[in-house]
């Protein structure tokens, strides 16, 4: 009898354990968002421009602080005139360099973010927005399309 309820137990065990191992794997599947998913969450609540808008910027400089927030490696290789270096990863610490302190920052001052596609850019503008600054943007495009159409860019 003992046997028997040992090996009842058992195999309950295996089917318990096997249920919650597949239900916790779906519900991750379905309930947990991707990067990309939260890229497009947060490009909802930040202000994005193409191309077209980001070269009258380029071509007016003074109208936005231009800032490119590739890795330093990336923004060496190759980056828009005008455009300063901030990668996306310090941004919240970094901006005060060239916005002045937190208490004295110029918080409605136009920004304008720009990596190599987009994706880091709105999430640095997102960042930016959490700390105050009103007038951010974020740069949809490609950075390869934008040169091989002949805009400026440094080498």
């Amino acid at each position: 009898m003992k046997t028997m309820n040992a090996a009842a137990l058992f195999s309950i065990t295996v089917l318990i354990g096997a249920s919650l191992s597949h239900s916790s794997s779906a519900l991750a599947q379905s309930g947990t968002p991707t990067v990309t998913q939260n890229g497009h969450a947060v490009q909802k609540h930040v202000k994005t421009i193409g191309m077209e808008e980001y070269r009258k910027i380029v071509d007016h400089p003074g109208t936005a602080l231009i800032i490119d927030v590739r890795e330093p490696q990336e923004y060496a290789a190759g980056h828009v005139p005008g455009a300063i270096n901030i990668p996306r990863g310090v941004i919240a610490s970094q901006i005060w360099n060239h916005v002045g302190s937190s208490d004295k920052a110029d918080v409605d001052r136009p920004i304008v973010l720009q990596c190599q596609a987009g994706r880091r850019a709105t999430l640095a503008a997102q960042t930016l927005s959490e700390l105050g600054f009103t007038q951010t943007s974020a740069v949809i495009m490609n950075l390869d399309d934008w040169q091989q159409s002949g805009n400026p860019f440094v080498k």
